[in-house]
């Protein structure tokens, strides 16, 4: 497989609707009603689980970039507060920063001079920007699947 090849199957597991639901499918026309919602059974709201997806890929963003990383306490630096709500704004601030964050992963990959097996420099034994793409991606997909099922189970879609 070519360098460009691996690259693009990056991208698209970062952005291209693909064996899953992409994230702008599945935030489609969210009711602003329901953005504080809990459904039963579930620890957080609607914005949280947005919000828990936009922190963590941030903070493999920023594991990549900063020479000065620090590691951030699991879970309670990962989640809002349980009590925590947002609004309008709010909610498109989250899924703003969601967005620029990833098309910052998009640009890293695409980027010639981006080694993506090279370790990162300040990183733990066997990460690389390859590792850190991939991680992203999956758990991006497994709560956007939670997302989904999680709205259709409340029948907000």
């Amino acid at each position: 497989m070519s360098d460009a090849v691996l690259r693009q199957h990056l991208v698209n597991l970062l952005h291209a609707r693909q064996a899953y639901m992409g994230f702008e499918a599945a935030i489609a026309n969210f009711p602003m009603a329901h953005i504080n919602s809990r459904p039963t059974g579930v620890e957080y709201t609607f914005w949280h689980l947005l919000d828990h997806i936009r922190f963590a890929q941030w903070d493999i963003l920023d594991y990549v970039r900063n020479a000065n990383y620090q590691y951030t306490t699991w879970p309670d630096g990962y989640w809002q507060p349980r009590d925590a709500v947002t609004d309008a704004a709010g909610w498109n601030k989250t899924l703003e920063a969601l967005l620029a964050d990833r098309a910052e992963l998009v640009r890293i990959v695409r980027a010639p001079e981006t080694d993506l097996y090279a370790p990162i420099p300040h990183g733990e034994a066997g990460h690389n920007i390859l590792r850190e793409v991939l991680l992203v991606a999956e758990h991006n997909a497994y709560h956007l699947g939670e997302f989904g099922i999680l709205r259709q189970v409340m029948g907000l879609w």
